[in-house]
């Protein structure tokens, strides 16, 4: 279980630094002109988005250091609540647009995240 584990720990980490480096990198308007699939940025600001991007490269790193490292490994645990509750509130954002074919991602992230949170959590007290 430990290898399946870190391998849904490692698609996270991949999926949320992706998203988040675009986040910090490009400007809300590009963001806008990128497609349908940004169309959610509308209701945020360009802070907003910025935040959300540093959230979720803060997220990719604590899916996958705190474990490896074995330092604060109850961070990565952590991690892994923080992104579903992340995605989850993306899964609702779509929604609340109407954007029903754009919840599929955002949903099977969340549970991979909550996957993690209760592998590794359940791991810390073994």
């Amino acid at each position: 279980m430990n290898t399946v584990t870190w391998i849904v720990q490692g698609l996270l980490a991949l999926a949320l630094l992706g998203a988040g480096v675009m986040k910090l990198a490009k400007s809300r308007d590009d963001l806008l002109k990128s497609g349908a699939s940004m169309a959610w940025a509308e209701d945020f600001s360009a802070g907003a988005i910025r935040s959300i991007g540093l959230i979720e490269v803060v997220a990719a790193v604590g899916l996958v250091l705190p474990w490896a490292l074995r330092v604060a490994p109850v961070l990565t645990p952590l991690a892994g609540v923080g992104a579903a509750l992340l995605l989850v509130a993306a899964v609702v954002v779509h929604l609340r647009r109407h954007e029903t074919k754009a919840i599929g991602g955002p949903l099977v992230l969340a549970l991979l995240g909550a996957f993690v949170a209760v592998i590794r959590f359940g791991a810390l007290g073994a």
